[in-house]
Parts: C-alpha cells; sequence; structure tokens
C-alpha cells in the first residue's frame, strides 16, 4: 500500500520502499529502516515526525522541516533529485543520478554518499 504516515507504515508493514519524486531512494525492512534510515530524504521524513510535547511552543520549537521545494516533475535533470535540498551533496549529485544499491543485506539506497567512489 502507499501511504504518507509513518506510523501506519511501522504498524503495518515488514519492508519498506521510501519514494522521492517519484523515484525509490531507500528499501529497507521497517524495523533496520526507523533504526538506521541512510538517504537524506528519509532521514529527514523521520526527524519531521513531531514529538509529543506538552504546550504548542514546545511542540512547535521541536518540529524540523526539509528545507527547498520538490522538483518540478515535467522538467527532471539528470542529477540526484534530492541534491537541492540535501544537506550532503556534493558535485557527482548535480551530474547524475544514483542507482539503487545495496548497502547492507536487505538495505538499499539511492545515494552518492554510499555510492561514490570517492566515499568507497
Amino acid at each position: 500500500f502507499i501511504t504518507h504516515d509513518l506510523g501506519v507504515v511501522a504498524q503495518a508493514a515488514e519492508k519498506v520502499a521510501v519514494m522521492y519524486a517519484g523515484k525509490i531512494v531507500e528499501y529497507s525492512t521497517v524495523e533496520n529502516l526507523f533504526a538506521k534510515p541512510l538517504h537524506p530524504y528519509t532521514q529527514g521524513l523521520l526527524e519531521s515526525i513531531p514529538a509529543r510535547c506538552s504546550d504548542a511552543k514546545e511542540k512547535q520549537a521541536y518540529l524540523k522541516t526539509i528545507p527547498g521545494s520538490v522538483p518540478d516533475l515535467y522538467r527532471m535533470a539528470r542529477s540526484c533529485r534530492f541534491h537541492d535540498r540535501c544537506p550532503f551533496a556534493f558535485a557527482e549529485c548535480e551530474l547524475q543520478d544514483p542507482p539503487l544499491l545495496a548497502v547492507e543485506d536487505g538495505h538499499l539506497v539511492s545515494c552518492w554518499k554510499y555510492g561514490s567512489e570517492k566515499n568507497n
């Protein structure tokens, strides 16, 4: 099934594929994804889950967002789709969209941070 609710994913799924701008950027077991998210978008999603706080000011202070805007799907560049919003982006990210690579057994990620010759 498809959902934007990570709480539903945590309760109802065993494996999860995280998509960004129409592309799978991370695939893993739910347990591993929540414990060790690899893709910067996945990390941002998990960090943006509201914390349980007692008052509105405290809630607002802790709510994180992912800066920037989603790319125009009609004018997709050959670059990584997340590079404009990524805090870890480097030159390779602007040149080519990374493939989905197995980083660990059953954990795949589409990110040059894990697949670049520079970082291997």
